[in-house]
């Protein structure tokens, strides 16, 4: 069933639209939730939640995407969920480390969530997203959406780690002149 389909279900209240989802993203979700809470009781729990609110969203919300709008719930659900658990007893997963390397490209005193929040910077960061070119964009958007650890992205890409760590330094490099040039005070 295709994800325009999915939606129509929704929008008809129809209880199979849930299963549909769940059948065709739980697992795309599941791995965001995994990569941010490092448990797999949370992050089963974070997807649950997250068709649930899908459900309570759409109506009046209609998605173009389905599997990135179910995607970002279950980011948000698992952002919130770390925040209410101290991560480095459970575990940590690659949150605070991602944090930490994104702090030099965000503006000062505010956490990455508010700065997320921010539409200037959202778009400031769309603008260097779509002006990158396709490799680089996905190598920045699989560390610091999916949280993709380093290593497994030097595997995939038949690479060292340094070499993709050197990358995603001069990713973050490239970011901050260009947030600069937005005019972003950082």
């Amino acid at each position: 069933m295709d994800d325009r389909q999915i939606v129509d279900l929704y929008w008809e209240r129809s209880e199979s639209a849930i299963a549909e989802s769940q059948r065709k993203y739980a697992g795309y979700c599941r791995s965001i939730a995994y990569a941010v809470l490092n448990s797999r009781e949370d992050a089963d729990e974070c997807v649950n939640t997250a068709f649930l609110r899908a459900w309570e969203s759409i109506p009046p919300a209609r998605p173009a995407v389905l599997s990135a709008f179910l995607g970002k719930i279950t980011r948000n659900l698992a952002l919130n969920r770390l925040k209410q658990t101290d991560a480095q007893k459970r575990g940590g997963g690659q949150v605070p480390l991602l944090l930490a390397e994104l702090e030099d490209c965000l503006p000062g005193g505010q956490t990455v969530e508010a700065a997320a929040d921010d539409r200037a910077l959202a778009r400031a960061i769309d603008g260097f997203l779509a002006g990158l070119p396709a490799s680089r964009r996905r190598l920045f958007v699989r560390r610091y959406w999916y949280m993709q650890p380093i290593r497994e992205m030097a595997e995939q890409a038949g690479a060292s780690e340094s070499r993709i760590k050197s990358q995603l330094f001069r990713l973050r490099k490239q970011l901050k002149t260009h947030l600069e040039k937005e005019g972003i005070e950082l």
